[in-house]
C-alpha cells in the first residue's frame, strides 16, 4: 500500500521503488500531474539497459484495440527495455479497465496514470493505494519553497542569477499550475539570456505581461456577473493564442483568491485588513472591482463555483477538441451565478 503525500511525491520520484510497476498522479495542479508524469517515465526508461520504450496512449488508441494497454504491459520485449506506458484518466481508461493490471501485477512494463481532483474514496485512487505494487502521488499547488526550487533549478541550468528582491517579486507571482509556472519562468531566462542576470525591473517587465492582462479581464468579467463581456473576452483570447486552460486556471486563481478573503470575512475581518495583507498583493488598480466581487459571492456559491470550475478544466483535458466551448461555457455560467441563475445552491 503506497499513498505519496504532496510533500513526499519529490523524494519518491528522486528515488522510485523499482517494485512499484504502476503509479497514479492525481490533484488539482495539472501541470504538476503532468511534469511528475514525464520525469518518472524518463527514470523508469533509464532504469534498463537498452533503455525502455515509452508509449502514450489514448481513448482513440484503445478504441480500436481495448487489448492494447495489457497486451503492451506484459509483452516480453525482443531487443529493447520494458514499455512505459503513459495514460490519461478518460472515457476508457477507468478504474475497471486497469484493475486487473494494478491487482494483479504488470509483468513487464511500466503504467503511468495521469488523473484529476480525486476524492479519497474514487476507486481509482483506492485502486493504486490498496495495491502492493502500485502507488498514487498527490499534486498539489506548489508552497513557496517548491517554487523556490524550481526557480533555482531552471535558473542553475540556465547559468542565470537573480536578485533577492527580484526572487522574492517572482515567487509571489507563480503557483497554482506547475506548468504555467516553469513557462514563466523559462519567459524570463529568455528574455535575459544565458548568463545573464534578473533583477525586479525583468520581472515586472515580463511575468504577467499582456496575456495576463487579458486573462484578468476574462475572470474579472465572470466574477462581476458580466456575461456577454466574459465569454467576448474568453474568445477574443483563444483567438489571439491563448490555451483555454490557461484561461480555466487563471479563473480558477481568481476564485481561489475570492474563497479565502471571503471565508476570512465570514470570521469577522474587515474586508480593507483582508484586502492589505492579500499575498501576492492586489494591484490598486484591482482592489476596487475585486472587493465589489468579494461582496457579490457568498461561501457556498463560491464553493459551487470552484467545483464548476475543476469539472471544466478535467472535461477540457479529456476533451482537447471542446476546450474552446468548455472554457466559454464556463465563463457564462459562473458569471450567472452571480445572479444566481446558474446557482445549484439557491
Amino acid at each position: 500500500m503506497v499513498a505519496v503525500k504532496a510533500h513526499q511525491a519529490q523524494a519518491f520520484l528522486n528515488a522510485p521503488d523499482p517494485k512499484i510497476r504502476a503509479v497514479l498522479f492525481f490533484g488539482s495542479d495539472v501541470g504538476l500531474v503532468s511534469e511528475r508524469a514525464q520525469m518518472l517515465a524518463k527514470a523508469a526508461a533509464q532504469r534498463s539497459d537498452p533503455p525502455g520504450e515509452m508509449i502514450r496512449l489514448d481513448d482513440a488508441d484503445l478504441d480500436n484495440d481495448p487489448d492494447r494497454l495489457a497486451v503492451e504491459l506484459n509483452t516480453v520485449p525482443m531487443f529493447g527495455g520494458p514499455k512505459i506506458i503513459r495514460t490519461t484518466q478518460s472515457r476508457r481508461v477507468t478504474a475497471a479497465l486497469l484493475k486487473p493490471l494494478v491487482e494483479g501485477g504488470v509483468r513487464e512494463g511500466v503504467l503511468i496514470v495521469e488523473g484529476g481532483n480525486l476524492k479519497p474514496d474514487d476507486t481509482l485512487r483506492t485502486l493504486f493505494e490498496k495495491s502492493p505494487v502500485a502507488a498514487a502521488i498527490a499534486c498539489y499547488a506548489d508552497a513557496a519553497q517548491d517554487l523556490e526550487g524550481l526557480v533555482r533549478d531552471i535558473l542553475r541550468e540556465a547559468n542565470v542569477t537573480i536578485s533577492s528582491d527580484a526572487r522574492h517579486a517572482l515567487v509571489e507571482r507563480l503557483g497554482a499550475d506547475r506548468a504555467l509556472s516553469r513557462g514563466e519562468i523559462e519567459k524570463l531566462v529568455l528574455y535575459v539570456g544565458p548568463g545573464g542576470a534578473i533583477d525586479v525591473a525583468e520581472v515586472e517587465a515580463i511575468v504577467g505581461d499582456v496575456s495576463e492582462l487579458a486573462l484578468e479581464r476574462i475572470t474579472n468579467a465572470a466574477a462581476a456577473g458580466q456575461a456577454a463581456k466574459a465569454v467576448a473576452e474568453c474568445g477574443r483570447a483563444v483567438s489571439a493564442g491563448e490555451s483555454p486552460q490557461a484561461i480555466i486556471a487563471a479563473t480558477q486563481r481568481h476564485f481561489q483568491r475570492l474563497h479565502r478573503v471571503r471565508a476570512a470575512l465570514d470570521r469577522g475581518s474587515s474586508l480593507e485588513d483582508v484586502l492589505r495583507q492579500m499575498r501576492p498583493p492586489l494591484h490598486f488598480k484591482q482592489k476596487d472591482a475585486f472587493a465589489a466581487q468579494c461582496r457579490l459571492w457568498s461561501a457556498p456559491r463560491l464553493d459551487d463555483a470552484l467545483a464548476r470550475i475543476a469539472s471544466a478544466a478535467k472535461a477540457g483535458r479529456l476533451a482537447g477538441a471542446l476546450e474552446t466551448a468548455l472554457s466559454e461555457r464556463l465563463m457564462m455560467g459562473l458569471a450567472m451565478m452571480v445572479s444566481g441563475r446558474g446557482d445549484a445552491r439557491r
